[in-house]
């Protein structure tokens, strides 16, 4: 049985930038149901990255998905036995949900600083194309690259 259509849901806009990327930002952030307190951690960081660039923190943090947002992922697709790494194009909805999770966990991982100081330096350093999100957006590249033979096996 095939599996449903992926439907797209509509985000409201956050109450201060008006952006529902941020929106769905915070619901990424959020752990536990506890959308205030991501809320909170998401709009101090803006705040530090207005306060250290001098520029719109929107800009920034737009930027920093872009950058950090893959062109191509690898997929294992099981053919006569064996395991092929094949490598497609990311589609527009996952190249975000990547982006995301890869500034989330690559901010967390960081130990010392609050998680705001730490997701703030994360975007810079991600607008600026550097960081552990863009290091992680290298190696699906990287990785896709190595595999490009595989293409061919690609699902129609």
């Amino acid at each position: 049985m095939r599996r449903k259509h992926r439907e797209e849901k509509n985000y409201e806009p956050d109450l201060v930038y008006q952006s529902p990327l941020v929106t769905r930002f915070i619901n990424y952030l959020m752990k536990d149901g506890e959308k205030s307190v991501a809320r909170k951690l998401m709009y101090q960081a803006l705040d530090l990255i207005k306060e250290q660039t001098k520029q719109d923190p929107l800009q920034v943090f737009n930027l920093a998905l872009e950058n950090v947002s893959p062109e191509m992922e690898v997929k294992t697709r099981r053919i006569g036995g064996a395991n092929y790494q094949v490598p497609q194009a990311v589609p527009d909805y996952r190249k975000v949900t990547l982006a995301f999770r890869w500034i989330i966990e690559a901010s967390r991982s960081k130990k010392g600083k609050s998680i705001s100081q730490n997701l703030a330096e994360e975007l810079i350093a991600a607008s600026k194309n550097e960081g552990g999100a863009i290091k992680k957006k290298l190696d699906t590249h990287r990785m896709a690259e190595a595999n490009r033979a595989f293409a061919h096996l690609m699902r129609k």
